[in-house]
């Protein structure tokens, strides 16, 4: 056994099951379990993917970025976290780039991305 097999062999027993294929450029919302105290809650984010990264399976993060009035709000979610009970894709758009950071210098009209229609 090679380590590359090694690895992926423990790394198989914390991938989550039924989690969708996100890339940059599409609308999600994700529900988070949020722990305060004793109380456990879920907490929802809606947002465009700006960013995806990670090599491995276990390792894919994406950035998610929400606006919110004048500000923009950006979180970065492990896609397979066990505080993320679920992950819906809304919408995809049409992107180039595997990180289209460059749209948070854009404002209105330059902002829009292209919807892709199934």
């Amino acid at each position: 056994m090679t380590n590359s097999t090694i690895v992926q062999k423990i790394q198989s027993d914390f991938i989550q099951e039924g989690r969708p294929d996100v890339k940059t450029g599409m609308e999600v919302e994700i529900y988070q379990k949020i722990k305060e105290g004793s109380k456990e809650r879920i907490q929802r984010f809606k947002g465009v993917v700006i960013k995806t990264a990670g090599k491995s399976a276990l390792e894919k993060t994406i950035t998610v970025r929400r606006k919110v009035g004048a500000f923009a709000v950006e979180k970065i979610f492990a896609i397979h976290s066990p505080t993320i009970e679920k992950i819906e894709v809304l919408r995809s758009f049409k992107v180039r780039r595997k990180s289209i950071k460059y749209i948070r210098n854009l404002t209105g009209k330059a902002a829009r991305l292209k919807e892709i229609r199934k």
